[in-house]
């Protein structure tokens, strides 16, 4: 895939880049190691002041940063200003929050037979990231700001349709001051990911992308014994039960469904309703689905602007295909637009059955299925009837419920009465097929510490003696 910036708006190449050589790379992953040195021997104060610098610029450039990515991937022009917005929050997060993240946590020294033992975090080195187009900031951010307060440094391989942001991430820490080499982006294919991740320089690897990206991170590291965190996507089910409050639930449906054009990892795909409440939820969902405003990203009164790839586009029309060719039944969309740009139309489904795409696929597009269940235990079975395991979603004002689906589905992420989103003071990530380890919160910033256990005795002969090893 050429390194390159396409706009899904009208499918124009507006700048192209070479990838890098084999030379540029090793001085990349030498000057990340250099500087990772020089990091981990800064104070965490110092950090704070330079990520928070980051969080200015952010704030100072937003429209101009948003419009690049509304260009480069074609989120609307609102939603990209908002993923700035919310990268900027997650740099204060840190910044603000890190000393006591990173803080030495005493342990019970007398159950230890020591005088003192705490234990440590510290950095582990230079981090590779391989990154997505679909949030092209805040999947970048939301390992960066965490990994550079902890005193690691980041060699970035994004995806090569948002070559620009991607070097725009560059150039924001080290406008912010931190030191040259501390976060790099490397304009590269992922036919150099192997090498770049079998360097001893480089300590470890975050993922988020497809499944055989992940297992390809996952083999490399596993090879080289590296740590990783992988978060692989999902099928997130939104399960409505009787007791639900059905317009807000229609209502937080349409958003979650086509959030970010509808290429989200969290956004809500199926839709899991109670046979009691099936008719009239469905009714309420297809009319807000169907009302939503496709269009020109940068005109503040769209709601869903293109897909992000032509390619992109096509997959998810022949995901609809197949369930309409075996049966499904579409409430509203379904028909590819003609004209320029990889526009979709919102689209509901029902209808569905195992032998379709769309029963174990994850559409990555605004296209929502909807299934018909006739009791919890059966909206648990189809909810957790995937290979996935991100986010879930379930609405019901019946406490018993509520805490039933707290324990009972199976994902990283459980939402009730609410959108599935995520929050620098919550962990996030995946269990299953979507991966594993966590970002964000302190959870995020400890993957990659060295977790270090420090030990220290009264100096007195024989002190110790006859304890059981290992």
């Amino acid at each position: 895939m050429p390194i390159a910036t396409t706009n899904p708006a009208t499918g124009q190449v507006l700048k192209t880049y070479e990838a890098m050589s084999d030379e540029q790379i090793d001085a990349a992953i030498e000057r990340a190691d250099l500087a990772f040195r020089q990091l981990r021997e800064t104070t965490v104060a110092q950090r704070a002041r330079w990520l928070t610098a980051a969080a200015d610029l952010l704030d100072a450039e937003r429209d101009e940063t948003a419009r690049l990515m509304t260009t480069e991937m074609g989120k609307t022009y609102a939603a990209a200003k908002a993923e700035v917005t919310k990268c900027a929050t997650a740099c204060r997060f840190y910044a603000d929050n890190a000393p006591g993240m990173l803080a030495d946590e005493p342990a019970d020294a007398a159950a230890v037979k020591a005088k003192r033992a705490y234990v440590r975090y510290q950095p582990i080195g230079p981090v590779l990231a391989v990154m997505p187009w679909n949030f092209p900031l805040w999947q970048v951010m939301r390992f960066a700001a965490p990994a550079l307060m902890a005193g690691n440094t980041g060699l970035l391989k994004h995806a090569s349709n948002v070559p620009q942001t991607a070097l725009f991430l560059e150039d924001l820490f080290r406008r912010a001051g931190f030191p040259e080499g501390a976060f790099t982006t490397l304009l590269v294919g992922s036919d150099a990911v192997d090498r770049i991740l079998s360097d001893p320089r480089v300590r470890a690897a975050t993922l988020t992308g497809s499944e055989p990206a992940g297992r390809s991170i996952a083999q490399i590291a596993g090879r080289e014994i590296k740590k990783t965190v992988l978060e692989l996507g999902g099928s997130d089910p939104f399960v409505v039960m009787p007791s639900a409050d059905l317009d807000t639930a229609a209502e937080v449906a349409t958003t979650a469904r086509c959030q970010n054009n509808g290429q989200s990892c969290i956004a809500a795909k199926r839709f899991i309703v109670h046979t009691d409440v099936f008719d009239a939820f469905a009714e309420k969902f297809a009319a807000r689905m169907a009302a939503l405003r496709v269009g020109d990203p940068m005109d503040d009164g769209t709601d869903v602007g293109p897909l992000a790839s032509e390619r992109g586009r096509d997959e998810v029309h022949a995901q609809v295909t197949d369930a309409v060719d075996q049966g499904a039944t579409v409430l509203c969309g379904g028909e590819k637009p003609s004209g320029d740009g990889w526009y979709y139309p919102p689209t509901v489904v029902t209808d569905l059955r195992p032998e379709m795409r769309m029963w174990s696929e994850e559409v990555f597009g605004p296209v929502a299925g909807l299934y018909r269940v006739g009791s919890y235990d059966e909206a648990i079975e189809v909810a957790n009837g995937t290979s996935f395991g991100l986010g879930s979603n379930a609405w019901t004002n019946d406490p018993a419920e509520q805490e039933r689906f707290a324990v009972d589905l199976n994902a990283g992420n459980v939402f009730i009465n609410g959108m599935t989103t995520s929050y620098p003071e919550l962990p996030f990530g995946g269990v299953k097929n979507s991966g594993y380890g966590r970002e964000l919160s302190a959870a995020g910033m400890r993957e990659f510490c060295n977790t270090k256990t420090v030990w220290i005795g009264a100096g007195e002969a024989g002190a110790g003696a006859g304890a059981h090893s290992e």
